[in-house]
């Protein structure tokens, strides 16, 4: 049988996980996470891990990539992508691309189904369908001499450099000063005609890619939202005290994620918790909408309605039909 590529995508809190499980379970599948927020150990609750009970995980002796691992959950499902690094360190869009590639490679080595689940549609179009800016390494010199720029200057830099794409950004990306750097890294790297390669594209074909993105009504998601981050807003924050207490600092790379960055400023002292937790709340609805957006018009994504009768049947049944074909 050729080697086949499961996607499930959709927005945070539309149920994901549970349809991954399940398939997995029925097709002899691992999954791999596309989640920009779980790739750093020791950040499980506000990331929102789930990881089943009494999962543990193994780590892989390779050369290639330092301490690659997954989690074997009891039901024999394991889950990679999660933990990758420290969160002390930086972490691209280009490294997780590497280690989902390569991970890939020894899921069918095993004659497993890997089935890529998240809501970073960054990462998953990166990975299907390639991206040039992959090809353009960190400039060291060029972020010492950016560091310290508020985000409204970091964004008058870009739009001298490259209006369009600064003109493009959207209302989260102009506050995020690490976005707004790598842009203009990367807009001088093209200006400069540093960038020589494009990456080799599509991963996969048509045939053997199944692409399944949830989605529901925006007032239903969010109403689970609000519930999800209340049940953690307490272990969120003995969670973000002890990384702070492990030397990891407010203006690392993990901790400007959502939730973090928003109990920064009650653990500071400068917000009331219910401040904090409102605003926690508003930045994953906002998350969960651009989320929504993502795979729009991509008519490879087969899209279904999670509030709607025996959805699950019917995805079950697309997968069912796919999976068979060409066996």
């Amino acid at each position: 049988m050729e080697n086949k590529l499961l996607i499930i995508y959709g927005p945070t809190a539309v149920g994901k996980t549970s349809l991954a499980f399940g398939l997995a379970r029925k097709y002899n599948g691992d999954i791999l996470s596309a989640d920009s927020r779980q790739v750093y150990r020791g950040m499980d609750i506000i990331t929102g891990k789930d990881l089943p009970k009494n999962s543990k995980f193994e780590i892989l002796n390779l050369k290639t990539k330092d301490k690659l691992g997954y989690w074997e959950a009891p039901e024999g499902v394991r889950v990679w992508l999660t933990d990758l690094v420290d969160p002390k360190e930086e972490f691209s869009v280009a490294q997780w691309v590497g280690y989902a590639k390569e991970v890939m490679d020894l899921v069918w080595k095993d004659g497993k189904l890997p089935i890529i689940v998240g809501g970073t549609g960054f990462y998953i179009k990166a990975l299907i369908d390639g991206f040039d800016t992959l090809e353009i390494k960190p400039n060291k010199r060029l972020r010492e001499n950016l560091i310290g720029k508020t985000a409204e200057e970091l964004f008058e830099t870009l739009a001298s450099v490259n209006s369009i794409r600064a003109g493009n950004m959207n209302q989260s990306d102009r506050k995020n000063p690490r976005r707004l750097m790598r842009a203009i890294e990367v807009a001088l790297s093209k200006q400069n005609g540093s960038l020589k390669t494009k990456s080799n594209g599509s991963i996969i074909s048509n045939e053997n890619l199944l692409f399944i993105g949830l989605k529901a009504p925006r007032n239903l998601l969010y109403e689970r939202i609000d519930s999800r981050v209340d049940a953690r807003v307490a272990g969120g924050i003995e969670e973000t005290k002890k990384l702070l207490q492990e030397g990891v600092m407010w203006d690392d790379q993990s901790m400007t994620g959502i939730g973090y960055s928003e109990l920064k400023e009650y653990i500071l002292g400068k917000v009331s918790l219910d401040e904090a937790v409102a605003r926690w709340k508003k930045s994953e609805q906002d998350y969960a909408k651009r989320q929504l957006l993502w795979f729009k018009n991509d008519k490879r994504a087969l899209c279904f309605d999670t509030t709607q009768t025996n959805w699950e049947t019917e995805v079950e049944k697309t997968v069912e039909n796919w999976y068979d074909k060409g066996e």
